[in-house]
C-alpha cells in the first residue's frame, strides 16, 4: 500500500534524511593531491576564530593621543600640565603602537611623569614647544618630563623641549645652590630613540639617561647660554649601549658626561661647544660607583670649550671603580682652553680635600688623531694621581697647537704611563 506523504512516519523519514544530507555537505571537501602546491587551485582558508581575530588585531592597532583634544592649549600661558599626563596615560595604556601628539603651539606645563610599563610601544611625536614652568613649588622632584620603566620609545619631531631656565638661574655659579629640575629624564628605559627634536634652556640637565638600555640620541640640537649653571647636555649613568650621534650641543656645562657605570658608549659625529667638553666623569664622588669601561668618541668637533676630551675624577673618591677602554679619535679642536685632559685631581669649588687615597683606576685610554687649535699653551695634560698611575695612555697622532704668539704649545704628563707616536715633538711627553 502506498504510503501518504502525510503519514507521520514518512515526515520523520524525510526529516532524517535532510539532517544527514546536511550534516554531510557542511564537511569540507577534501584536498586533492597536488592542489596545495603552487599553480593549482587550493581550498580556500578556514575562517579565524573569534578569540584568533581578537589576538591579531592587537599586534597591529595603534592610535593617537593627542593632548590639544584632552584639553591642552596651545597659548604658551593656560597650564596644561593635566591634559598632557592625561594624554600620556591613554597613549600608555593602549595596545599596540601609539602616538602621543603635541601639535603646533606653546604648551606651558610644569613636571610631566610618563611612567610605564605600558601595554604597546609609544611614539612621543614633538611637532610643538612644550615649555617648562618657572613656578619651582610645581616641582617635587628634580624632573620636569620623567619617563620611566618604558619599552620601546620614541621621542621624535621639530618640537622644543624649553626649560625656560633663564628665569631661574640664580645660583650665581655656585656650587651648593638649590638643584633644579632636569628637562628630559630617562630611568630604566629600554630600546629607545630621540631623535629630531631642540632641548633649550635647560633649569639643570637637558637630559639625564639612568639606568638605560639600547638607546639612540640621533639629530639632537641642546641649547643653552655658555655662562648657564650646571646645565650639562647629555648626562648618562648606570646605563649601556647608549649611542649619541649628529647632534649639536652648546650649553654652560659638559656638552656630553659620561658618568659611572656607563658601558659600550657610543659618540660619533657630535658638535659640541660652548661648554666644558665631552667627559668621562666625574668619578669617584659617591659611594659604591660602577666601572666605566668601552668608551668610544669618533669625528668630533669642539669650538671654544673650557676642556676638550677630559677624563676627571676625584682624588679623594669615595669608591673603588675602574675607568678603561676608552677611545678617542679623529676629533677637531678649534680655539680649546685644555683639548686632551685626564685629571685625577679634580675637586671643583674646593668641596673635596687634594690628601685623599685615589682609589679611581684609568688605564687602556688612547687620544688617536687629535688635531687643531688650542686656547692654552698646555695642549695635552695627564694629571694622574702618584698613588694610581694611568696605564696603558696611548697619543697617537695628536697635533694640538697654541693659537697664541707669546708661548710654545706644551704637554704636561704626570704619573701616566703609554706611548706617543706620530704627535708634535712638544705633545710626546710619555
Amino acid at each position: 500500500m502506498a504510503l501518504s506523504s502525510n503519514t507521520p512516519s514518512l515526515r520523520v523519514l524525510f526529516f532524517l534524511a535532510m539532517v544527514v544530507y546536511a550534516a554531510h555537505a557542511g564537511k569540507a571537501a577534501p584536498k586533492e593531491k597536488g592542489k596545495e602546491k603552487s599553480g593549482g587551485s587550493a581550498a580556500a582558508p578556514e575562517a579565524a576564530s573569534p578569540e584568533a581575530a581578537s589576538l591579531e588585531g592587537a599586534t597591529v592597532s595603534g592610535g593617537s593621543s593627542d593632548i590639544s583634544k584632552a584639553g591642552a592649549k596651545g597659548d604658551g600661558k593656560m597650564d596644561s600640565t593635566k591634559a598632557v599626563n592625561e594624554a600620556w596615560a591613554a597613549a600608555c595604556g593602549k595596545d599596540g603602537a601609539q602616538t602621543l601628539t603635541i601639535p603646533k603651539g606653546d604648551y606651558l606645563t610644569g613636571p610631566l611623569n610618563f611612567t610605564g610599563p605600558c601595554k604597546g610601544s609609544v611614539t612621543i611625536q614633538l611637532d610643538g614647544n612644550l615649555l617648562g614652568s618657572t613656578d619651582l613649588g610645581q616641582y617635587k622632584s628634580n624632573s620636569w618630563i620623567q619617563i620611566e620603566h618604558v619599552d620601546n620609545l620614541v621621542i621624535t619631531g621639530k618640537g622644543t623641549l624649553d626649560g625656560q631656565g633663564k628665569q631661574v638661574w640664580k645660583c650665581d655659579k655656585k656650587y651648593y645652590c638649590k638643584i633644579l629640575p632636569n628637562s628630559l629624564v630617562l630611568s630604566y628605559v629600554n630600546n629607545g630613540t630621540v631623535s629630531g627634536i631642540t632641548l633649550l634652556n635647560s633649569k639643570f640637565f637637558h637630559m639625564n639617561v639612568f639606568q638605560c638600555k639600547d638607546i639612540t640620541i640621533k639629530d639632537v640640537t641642546i641649547t643653552a647660554p655658555g655662562d648657564s649653571p650646571n646645565t650639562d647636555g647629555i648626562h648618562m649613568g648606570d646605563s649601556s649601549k647608549v649611542t649619541i650621534t649628529g647632534t649639536t650641543i652648546g650649553t654652560g656645562d659638559d656638552c656630553i658626561s659620561i658618568g659611572p657605570g656607563s658601558t659600550g658608549i657610543n659618540i660619533t659625529g657630535v658638535t659640541c661647544g660652548p661648554g666644558h667638553g665631552i667627559s668621562v666623569g666625574s668619578l669617584g664622588r659617591y659611594k659604591d660607583e660602577k666601572d666605566v669601561t668601552n668608551i668610544n668618541v669618533k669625528d668630533c668637533t669642539l669650538t671654544k670649550t673650557s676642556n676638550g676630551v677630559r677624563i676627571k675624577s676625584y682624588e679623594d673618591a669615595a669608591s673603588t671603580l675602574t675607568a678603561s677602554k676608552i677611545h678617542y679619535e679623529n676629533i677637531a679642536m678649534d680655539d680649546v682652553a685644555n683639548p686632551v685632559i685626564i685629571d685625577m685631581k679634580y675637586c671643583p669649588n674646593k668641596i673635596c680635600t687634594s690628601k685623599g687615597a685615589s682609589k679611581v683606576t684609568i688605564k687602556d685610554v688612547t687620544f688617536k688623531n687629535i688635531t687643531g687649535t688650542s686656547s692654552t699653551p698646555e695642549a695635552v695634560s695627564l694629571l694622574c694621581s702618584d698613588k694610581l698611575p694611568c696605564s696603558g695612555v696611548t697619543l697617537d697622532g695628536v697635533k694640538v697647537e697654541f693659537k697664541g704668539t707669546n708661548n710654545k704649545t706644551m704637554a704636561v704628563c704626570n704619573n701616566a704611563k703609554g706611548t706617543a707616536t706620530g704627535c708634535l715633538k712638544e705633545l710626546a711627553c710619555l
